[in-house]
């Protein structure tokens, strides 16, 4: 296997913190963790890459592990256009033109907005989920029962009692999420202490909050990013050759029978649906995953 190198990519608002595996001029491989979770979710998949000899990125979102602020004045946003602003950014600085994406949860929308608006440096993408970009304008309308439900951390987020909450109990928290998110996987226990020391980042507390915060319009967004926000209320369709991988038994919303997403993507498109398989994807299903993403690669 190969040897994994812990790297800082700095960028105009971040120290971004990525793992490498490969060589540095192999076809570049991004593979994006969610929250809450860490570049452990790929341990499985980025060394096969490596060894076939894929360049592989794992970054640190914002928020997690070494990643840090530039500045103490910058807002601490987790707002869906900062994500992907970051991806380009670390693009930028590693000077990779075009990337292969990898990504769910937080990094699934991160990689779809960058596929959507930006398909020139995709050339393909795994999505965890299928279309992954939020609908700002229309979060407002109440879904059905079951569904907010499932969504009682994202509402618990809004108060103050939510914000200490995270604060006091955010190693607990996150694994009780990991728990009823995952809920027929066998490895949480196992697994989850290799991502929690992540979660311990000074601003992770600030992002979580603002993420949740600010897709249900009750938090501003950062005003430098407003244009993408502006594009991404389009609901903007990605055009680049995409597999969707969903999980069958995943706790924040299981895979309906029918591809609800299908209508977003224009190019080569396929949805895999993954049974056994919770909310988080690559951990669960590293063959799956690494699968997939060899299916795009190999095109």
């Amino acid at each position: 296997m190969s040897k994994c190198l812990q790297k800082i990519a700095k960028t105009a608002v971040l120290e971004l913190a990525y793992e490498h595996h490969g060589p540095e001029n192999g076809t570049p491989v991004i593979l994006l963790h969610g929250f809450p979770y860490s570049p452990r979710a790929y341990d499985e998949i980025a060394p096969p890459l490596a060894a076939k000899g894929y360049r592989v990125i794992v970054p640190y979102l914002r928020g997690y592990g070494p990643t840090r602020f530039n500045s103490p004045d910058t807002l601490r946003s987790g707002q869906q256009a900062a994500l992907a602003q970051d991806l380009l950014d670390l693009m930028d600085a590693l000077r990779i033109e075009q990337a292969t994406l990898c990504g769910y949860d937080w990094g699934g929308r991160a990689a779809c907005i960058v596929a959507a608006l930006f398909p020139e440096r995709v050339r393909g993408l795994v999505t965890g989920d299928g279309y992954n970009l939020q609908d700002i304008p229309h979060s407002i309308q109440p879904l059905d029962p079951e569904t907010e439900h499932r969504f009682w951390y994202q509402y618990y987020f809004h108060t103050p009692r939510g914000v200490e909450g995270l604060t006091q109990n955010r190693r607990a928290l996150c694994e009780l999420l990991w728990q009823l998110w995952s809920p027929t996987w066998a490895r949480n226990a196992e697994r989850f202490p290799l991502s929690a020391p992540a979660f311990e980042n000074p601003d992770f507390v600030d992002v979580v909050i603002h993420s949740y915060r600010h897709r249900f319009m009750y938090a501003p967004g950062d005003p430098a990013l407003e244009w993408m926000e502006q594009a991404l209320e389009k609901q903007p369709a990605i055009s680049v050759p995409t597999i969707s991988l969903c999980g069958a038994d995943d706790g924040v919303g299981p895979a309906p029978e029918d591809d609800e997403d299908a209508h977003h993507f224009t190019g080569i498109y396929e949805r895999r649906v993954l049974a056994g398989v919770g909310h988080n994807i690559p951990e669960e299903a590293p063959d799956e995953t690494l699968k997939a993403l060899l299916d795009l690669l190999r095109r």
